[in-house]
C-alpha cells in the first residue's frame, strides 16, 4: 500500500487573533521521501524548534506517527505550554479525526507517516481557544490535502486580491 501512496500536502487556517492556528500538513508512505523528512527533523532540532512525536495521551502516539514541528521559536513558558500542551492535543484529536472520518485510511496508518508544521502565536493566552483551532486546522489541512485542494480555478481568482491575517493591502496588489 506504502509503495502507491502520493504524498498528500494541506493548509488549514482556524480562528483568528492571537489563539488562531495555521497547519501545514505533509502525509506520506513510510519508506520515501517523508520518512527521510521526518526521520531528519526529530533527529536535528534547532534552538526554539524541537519537533517531537504528538501524542493523545503520554504513551499513546497517534496514528499515523506524526512529527510536530513548531513553527514560531518558543518564546517563554506559557507559549511553550501551550504549543506542547493545547496545540499538541489540538493536532492529535484532528488526525484522530481524520481517521475516524475516512480522511485517512485507518487500514494504511501504520504504512503512512505526517508532518505537521504548527503555528502558535506567541501572545496566545487561550488554551481552549488553541485546543479547538489546531485541531480543526488539522483537520482541515488533512482533508484538503486527500481533496488535492485548493483547485488552481481558486487560485488563480484570487490573484489579484491576496490578504492573509499579517496583511491586508489597501487596494489590491501593485502590478
Amino acid at each position: 500500500m506504502s509503495r502507491d501512496f502520493e504524498t498528500e500536502f494541506g493548509e488549514g487556517f482556524a480562528g483568528e487573533g492571537p489563539n488562531a492556528a495555521h497547519i501545514n500538513t505533509v502525509l506520506g508512505a513510510k519508506g520515501g521521501a517523508v520518512e527521510v523528512a521526518w526521520a531528519s527533523a526529530l533527529a536535528h532540532p534547532t534552538q526554539g524548534h524541537v519537533p517531537f512525536v504528538t501524542v493523545l495521551q503520554p504513551g499513546l502516539p497517534v496514528k499515523p506517527f506524526t512529527l510536530f514541528v513548531n513553527k514560531a521559536s518558543l518564546a517563554g513558558e506559557r507559549h511553550a505550554q501551550l504549543t506542547w500542551g493545547a496545540a499538541q492535543a489540538g493536532v492529535a484529536t484532528g488526525v484522530a479525526e481524520a481517521v475516524a472520518s475516512g480522511i485517512i485510511d485507518a487500514d494504511a496508518v501504520d504504512t503512512l507517516l505526517l508532518i505537521a508544521a504548527v503555528w502558535v502565536n506567541p501572545a496566545a493566552d487561550d488554551a481552549d481557544a488553541v485546543y479547538a483551532n489546531n485541531h480543526a486546522a488539522t483537520y482541515q489541512a488533512l482533508r484538503a490535502g486527500r481533496a488535492r485542494q485548493p483547485i488552481l480555478d481558486d487560485v488563480l481568482a484570487a490573484l489579484r486580491k491576496p490578504f492573509n491575517p499579517f496583511f491586508r493591502p489597501p487596494d489590491g496588489p501593485k502590478r
